[in-house]
């Protein structure tokens, strides 16, 4: 038998799931969109990479990280559960090892983290605006009707990108349309608008951070040759995008739980068929104090597994 670790990264836009080999070798990896459903996006993802593994795999250790982690963690019964932080981090060391910043971009939120001598010593996240994200980006090819696919193709024929304000996504779009009716041609608009989005990159989420190289750019966004192009521009430095620049979160997740487990471990992953059970989640307010805290419940099988919310603690538990 083969033992294999799984990572699962559960975001707002996007559910990813990485199998591991103990070389810490990709076996299968999967990006499938969450669409507000986290559980369902869990199950989904979980049939379908293991309709990708071959038989001799076993699971012998399983992490979760993403805003949806603990949700995760408490479905598949995983052994570790991780800020994605610190699981896009470890993921972005296997690859390039002397890493010293991660540009991070996602579907609805965007972050920069920073590492010396291999260790996390800053980062910065941007959740409240979504100029400069995945989704900003993909309503935007969708507005000029062109395929996201092909965005950053276009912006690299870009002769005079044109100047648009990218601070905020109201202003961005009016500055767009702004920039058409005047006659600007379209691979010169998403070229400024790829400029424009690493422009609010740098000056809001890594505002005050020290840009040194390796860079590693990772996460949905970097797919895009136009985003990857304006950001090596910007910082006059070369941009590398690792292989599995999309799961990388999934990746980390993955690579913590094997070495959590290596440890004389057993792992607490519940296998494959959770994939096959129903779980519910519900919520409700604790009055024990003026912090009124939201305490989340998940049942599986209309039983309790996991509960957590509470400030204090006094409602938490996870895999009970």
């Amino acid at each position: 038998m083969q033992p294999c670790y799984l990572g699962i990264d559960v975001g707002s836009v996007s559910t990813n799931v990485v199998v591991i080999t103990a070389a810490g070798e990709v076996l299968s990896s999967l990006y499938i969109r969450t669409h507000g459903q986290p559980i369902q996006a869990v199950k989904e993802g979980l049939s379908r990479v293991k309709a990708t593994l071959p038989e001799d795999v076993i699971i012998a250790g399983a992490g979760t990280t993403g805003s949806g982690r603990y949700l995760a963690g408490a479905i598949i019964g995983a052994d570790i559960v991780k800020n994605e932080i610190t699981a896009h981090a470890v993921a972005a060391r296997l690859e390039v090892p002397e890493v010293q910043t991660i540009l991070e971009i996602g579907g609805q939120d965007s972050k920069i983290i920073i590492l010396r001598q291999g260790v996390v010593i800053d980062f910065a996240m941007n959740t409240v605006c979504a100029a400069g994200t995945g989704s900003f980006l993909d309503q935007q090819a969708a507005r000029l009707g062109v395929p996201i696919e092909n965005f950053g193709e276009l912006a690299l024929k870009a002769r005079h990108p044109v100047r648009i304000a990218g601070r905020c996504t109201v202003f961005a779009e009016s500055d767009m349309i702004h920039k058409q009716q005047m006659g600007h041609n379209i691979e010169d608009i998403i070229g400024g608008l790829c400029e424009a989005l690493v422009r609010n990159y740098l000056n809001n989420v890594a505002k005050g951070k020290e840009i040194l190289t390796p860079i590693v750019f990772q996460g949905g966004v970097a797919a895009n040759a136009g985003i990857r192009a304006a950001f090596s521009k910007a910082l006059q430095q070369e941009i590398i995008v690792p292989r599995h620049f999309a799961v990388m979160g999934a990746l980390g997740a993955a690579l913590l739980a094997r070495d959590y487990v290596n440890n004389n471990r057993e792992t607490k992953f519940k296998g494959f068929e959770v994939a096959e059970e129903e779980f519910r989640a519900h919520s409700f307010t604790c009055q024990g104090c003026s912090n009124l805290c939201e305490i989340v419940n998940i049942e599986e099988e209309g039983r309790i597994i996991a509960r957590w919310g509470s400030r204090c603690g006094k409602w938490d538990t996870l895999g009970e």
